[in-house]
């Protein structure tokens, strides 16, 4: 039976804690790195959950793909398990991404970019 919308509802809540987490240790790990956010359909996560790493610049995102990707998918495997959802994570669906690039392209609209799909 697929949970019902309180269950959901809790699983994002845990989602977003342990993402929190996620993003507070690598603040003091990853060079560049300034916040991160998701965007799922709570009712097909394995299909739609999108966790985007976002970085000052484009340089520090290509540094970070580089230097630190293996750190960025063990830090969001840990916040997933914690968050008790069953996912192989893969580009599809951990991104990196920057401030740079979504002024550049978006004039500094979140909302639209991630709408977009980047």
């Amino acid at each position: 039976m697929p949970p019902g919308k309180r269950e959901l509802a809790r699983i994002e809540r845990r989602l977003v804690t342990m993402l929190t987490e996620a993003c507070e240790t690598a603040k003091g790990e990853i060079q560049g790195f300034t916040w991160l956010t998701h965007t799922a359909d709570l009712n097909a996560w394995a299909e739609t959950l999108k966790v985007i790493w976002v970085f000052e610049t484009l340089a520090d995102r290509t540094l970070a793909q580089a230097e630190s990707k293996a750190r960025i998918f063990e830090l969001t495997a840990i916040a997933l398990n914690e968050a008790a959802i069953d996912l192989s994570l893969s580009d599809r669906n951990v991104r990196l991404d920057s401030e740079e690039e979504c002024q550049r392209i978006h004039c500094g609209d979140w909302q639209k970019r991630l709408a977009k799909g980047y």
